[in-house]
């Protein structure tokens, strides 16, 4: 079994256990955002502004690795035009619950983001990819099909892990892992992932990240940093996740 299909399988059980980021909007919600109210999140919890999008009517918008019914949904309600692509069985299976209840249609495809993108070059308007690479082994390749299915002018929104979160214990009180984290050149890391079913899940630099970004012919806009929103590293307001907004020029 290759790590994209243990990580599926662990999204899998975790939106069965109720993982927050594996439960879809309410109708109550999409409403709200049919009258202009809304947030979408490519990070735990700051919402992304509204100008990182512009105007969303007609828009022909991906949402990467963005299952779950809830980004998805509220952009759909906004007039744009959504495709989804996730691996997960469970997360595609709520873009479709959310998409029959409100009676709109959508394009949900289960498919594997380190793989060539099933999408022919200057598809897209617009790219949603939530904090996700964290289960990618090497996001530079996902940079490069970002950057060949967007159309010009394009923007690729992206939430990305710092790495910092790899390097300290459960409690968050002491470091206890070197960076990279890496659980396929680990046995022992691996064994102690697969125990804790927290899937196979893999720190990535600035460099890798950003740089990845420019490297794929981006051009960095704007970004902004966020927290985890609980445990010690939050309460101590240290940043753990960034935000970006890159440019097809």
């Amino acid at each position: 079994m290759q790590y994209q299909d243990i990580n599926a399988e662990t999204i899998d059980g975790w939106c069965q256990e109720g993982w927050e980021w594996g439960i879809p909007i309410s109708h109550e919600t999409y409403l709200e955002a049919q009258q202009g109210n809304w947030e979408v999140y490519l990070t735990p919890t700051r919402p992304v502004p509204h100008t990182w999008f512009g105007e969303l009517a007609g828009k022909k918008i991906l949402g990467l690795a963005s299952g779950g019914g809830q980004q998805i949904p509220i952009l759909k309600a906004l007039g744009a035009d959504c495709t989804v692509l996730d691996y997960s069985g469970r997360q595609c299976q709520s873009e479709r619950l959310v998409a029959e209840r409100e009676g709109y249609a959508v394009e949900i495809i289960q498919a594997d983001m380190t793989k060539r993108l099933p999408f022919a070059e200057e598809t897209f308007d617009l790219i949603f990819h939530p904090v996700s690479n964290c289960y990618v082994e090497e996001v530079l390749p996902i940079f490069k099909e970002c950057y060949r299915i967007l159309k010009k002018g394009g923007v690729l929104l992206c939430g990305l892990d710092t790495g910092i979160n790899y390097i300290f214990n459960e409690e968050q009180t002491q470091i206890a892992y070197a960076l990279p984290f890496h659980p396929l050149r680990d046995e022992k890391l691996f064994q102690e992932c697969m125990a804790k079913k927290e899937g196979i899940q893999f720190s990535h630099t600035l460099e890798e990240q950003i740089g990845g970004q420019l490297k794929a012919g981006f051009c960095l806009a704007e970004l902004y940093e966020d927290t985890n929103g609980y445990g010690n590293l939050h309460e101590h307001n240290i940043p753990t996740f960034i935000a970006t907004r890159a440019v097809k020029e």
